[in-house]
C-alpha cells in the first residue's frame, strides 16, 4: 500500500497547480504529474488515471475562465466537445486492441512538425481568418479522431486539438486556446469516467491535485488571455518538442530502435 502523508499530498498539489498554468496556456501539463505520480509511489495505471482526474479539474477550469471572457462559441463548441468526449471513451475502451508501437513512433514527428508550424507561421495573432471547414464537420473528423487518440495514447492532444482550431476553423491563437481547453476538457473527462469505474484512481491525492490543477489552470488561462500569441505561440513550440523528446528519450520507443539500428547497421 502507498503510503499518503500530508507533505506528499503538499508537494503533488503544488506540482499539479504549476503543470496546470501551463496546460492552460499551450498543453503539456501531464510532462510534469505523470511522472511526480510515478516517483511518489503508484503504479503506471493509477498514475495515469490520477492524473487524469487532475487534468479534468485544470481543463475544466481553464474552460470556465475562458467562456466568462466570452471567448468560446458554444453554438459551434458544444457539439466538438461532445464529439471529443465520446470519442475518448470509445478510445479508452479500445486502448488494448490497436497498435499502441505506431502511435509511439509516429507521435513523436507528428509533434516535431506542429512545433515547426507554429514557430514558422506568419499567421499567429489573435484575431479569427476564415474556416477552411465548417464547425459540423470539423465535430465529425478531427474532434473525434483527437478524442479516440487521447483516449487510446494521450500526449500531444491538446497541441492537436490546437492546430485544427487555428489551421482549419480559422480562430486566433487565445479563442483557439479557449476551444482546445473545452475539447480536452471533455475526453479528458470522457476517460476518467472508465478509470474511476474501473477503480484505479487514487482519489486522496487526486482530489487535491485537482484542487491545484483547478487553481493552476486560473493563473495560466488569465495569462493567456493578457498575453495572447506573444506567450502562447512560444509555449506551444516549447511543450511540443518537449513532448517528442520525452516520448523518443524511452530506449523502447520504435522509431528510436529504428534509428539506432540504422546507426548500428552502418
Amino acid at each position: 500500500m502507498l503510503e499518503i502523508d500530508q507533505s506528499l499530498i503538499a508537494v503533488l498539489f503544488a506540482v499539479a497547480a504549476g503543470a496546470a498554468c501551463v496546460d492552460a496556456i499551450a498543453g503539456g501539463g501531464g510532462l510534469l504529474t505523470l511522472p511526480a505520480l510515478l516517483l511518489a509511489g503508484l503504479d503506471p495505471v493509477a498514475a495515469i488515471a490520477t492524473s487524469k482526474l487532475q487534468a479534468s479539474a485544470g481543463t475544466v477550469s481553464a474552460t470556465i475562465a475562458f467562456a466568462r471572457r466570452g471567448l468560446i462559441r458554444w453554438s459551434e463548441a458544444w457539439k466538438i466537445a461532445l464529439a471529443a468526449g465520446l470519442a475518448s471513451m470509445a478510445g479508452a475502451l479500445c486502448v488494448s486492441l490497436l497498435p499502441r508501437a505506431v502511435l509511439e513512433a509516429a507521435v513523436p514527428v507528428l509533434l516535431i512538425g506542429i512545433a515547426l508550424y507554429f514557430a514558422t507561421a506568419r499567421r499567429m495573432s489573435s484575431e479569427d481568418a476564415a474556416a477552411r471547414v465548417t464547425p459540423a464537420f470539423f465535430a465529425l473528423t478531427l474532434a473525434p479522431a483527437v478524442g479516440f487518440y487521447d483516449g487510446v495514447f494521450g500526449p500531444g492532444a491538446g497541441s492537436f486539438y490546437m492546430i485544427g482550431f487555428v489551421t482549419l476553423l480559422g480562430l486566433g491563437v487565445v479563442r483557439a486556446t479557449a476551444h482546445t481547453k473545452l475539447a480536452n476538457a471533455a475526453s479528458n473527462v470522457g476517460s476518467l469516467a472508465l478509470f474511476a469505474l474501473s477503480g484505479h484512481v487514487v482519489w486522496t491525492i487526486g482530489l487535491a491535485m485537482a484542487a491545484g490543477a483547478f487553481l493552476g489552470a486560473q493563473v495560466g488561462s488569465r495569462l493567456a488571455m493578457r498575453l495572447g500569441a506573444r506567450l502562447i505561440r512560444p509555449l506551444l513550440v516549447t511543450i511540443a518538442c518537449a513532448m517528442a523528446v520525452r516520448l523518443l528519450a524511452n530506449p523502447e520507443n520504435p522509431l528510436r530502435q529504428a534509428v539506432s539500428g540504422l546507426f548500428v547497421d552502418g
